[in-house]
C-alpha cells in the first residue's frame, strides 16, 4: 500500500463535500501539472491511503483521510469547453489528464496544520514541508503517515 497527501482549497472541495457525495466517494479532477498526473496514473493503487489536505485558506493542514476506490483514468473535465478544467490540446484518443476516485474515510478529530508539521524535525523530508513544493499531489511515506496521524491527539505547545 502507499500513502498519499492531496490538496484541495476548501472553497472548492472540502472534506465535508466529499463526505456529503453519494457513497461518500468523488473523482479527483483537475489536476494539471504533468508529475502529478503521472503519480495518479502510474503510481495510486486500489486501497492507497490519502491524506486530505485544505490548501489556501486561514488554517492550511491536514483535515482527514480518504481511501482510492479507482486508479488513474482520463480526467474527462479536461475535454468538456464549458468546465473550468477544460484543456483544448487535450485529445479523447490520447488523453494528457488523469483523475482516480477516493473516498472518505473519516475526518480528523482536529485539524493538524502546516504551521506545526513545519515544527517537526521527524517530518523534515516531507515534500509539503519543504521550500517550494507546490504540487497538490504527494507520496507520504509510512513513518511519514504514522507520526502525523499520532499527531491528532497532541498537541503543539509553543
Amino acid at each position: 500500500m502507499n500513502y498519499w497527501l492531496m490538496k484541495s482549497e476548501p472553497d472548492a472541495f472540502s472534506i465535508n463535500g466529499l463526505k456529503n457525495r453519494p457513497n461518500q466517494t468523488e473523482h479527483w479532477d483537475g489536476v494539471r501539472n504533468y508529475q502529478a498526473r503521472n503519480m495518479m496514473r502510474d503510481e495510486m493503487k486500489l486501497g492507497d491511503q490519502v491524506f486530505f489536505y485544505h490548501s489556501n485558506c486561514a488554517e492550511p493542514g491536514v483535515v482527514g483521510i480518504m481511501e482510492v476506490v479507482k486508479e488513474g483514468y482520463p480526467d474527462f473535465l479536461a475535454f468538456d469547453p464549458d468546465d473550468s478544467h477544460f484543456d483544448p490540446k487535450s485529445d479523447p484518443a490520447k488523453p494528457t489528464w488523469m483523475m482516480v476516485d477516493v473516498k472518505y474515510v473519516r475526518t480528523l478529530s482536529r485539524t493538524i496544520t502546516l504551521h506545526e508539521l513545519k515544527q517537526k524535525q521527524e517530518l523534515s523530508d516531507l515534500a509539503l514541508v519543504r521550500r517550494g513544493n507546490r504540487l497538490s499531489i504527494m507520496p507520504v511515506n509510512k513513518e511519514q503517515w504514522d507520526f502525523i496521524l499520532s499527531l491528532e491527539e497532541s498537541r503543539l505547545i509553543v
